[in-house]
């Protein structure tokens, strides 16, 4: 089967991985949204460690499980201002931050309605960054054709991947913290970050 994943917000480092081994990869926005995924959050290293970023969900939707592709952002409260400077707190004395900031701050003064196109357009661009290219499609969910990579996106399931060490900014108070965000690598390694996401063996259920 093929599998299809939900593109999710500044996807972890496992995801990024997987990505990179795939010849193209499919994403739906026909799969029900569920909560307490990595649809609408993110983990990055802060200063009292793991901090946890969460884009706020309008809850205007008619439908008791909504599609993903259906998800809408809310505005209601600053949330991108909130996120962008406790990213900037966290990785400002990275060593390749200056280098991607201009390229990740638009996301954080333009206002997108649906989280299905927020999370896949930062995704692009990351890929971009990674300087990999990136071929997708988007389909329709067909559970007889398609394998759902919910692994990768739900917090619960916990990684059996084997993450290799690399200096972060706040390692030498808290130690190394694992399968973080993409920034956590991107801003730390720069450009050996695909060399270092392409080196990670894979466990996923």
């Amino acid at each position: 089967m093929i599998p299809l994943l939900c593109p999710a917000y500044l996807p972890n480092v496992e995801y990024f991985a997987w990505l990179l081994q795939q010849e193209s990869v499919v994403f739906s926005g026909e799969t029900f949204y569920q909560k307490q995924t990595y649809r609408n959050r993110t983990v990055i290293y802060g200063a009292n460690e793991k901090l946890k970023l969460i884009i706020p969900i309008s809850h205007t939707q008619k439908k008791l499980k909504p599609l993903d592709r259906e998800i809408n952002i809310s505005y209601d409260m600053d949330w991108q201002n909130q996120h962008w400077k406790s990213i900037c707190s966290a990785y400002r004395s990275s060593p390749y931050f200056e280098y991607y900031e201009d390229e990740i701050a638009p996301f954080y003064q333009e206002k997108k309605e649906k989280l299905f196109i927020f999370n896949l357009s930062i995704l692009i661009k990351i890929m971009i960054l990674l300087e990999e290219s990136f071929e997708y499609k988007i389909a329709s969910f067909d559970k007889s054709l398609y394998k759902r990579m919910d692994s990768l996106i739900v917090p619960k399931i916990k990684s059996q991947t084997k993450f290799e060490t690399y200096v972060q900014v706040f390692s030498s108070k808290y130690g190394f913290i694992h399968n973080l965000s993409i920034l956590d690598v991107l801003f730390n390694l720069g450009p050996n970050s695909s060399n270092y996401l392409k080196k990670i063996s894979l466990k996923i259920n």
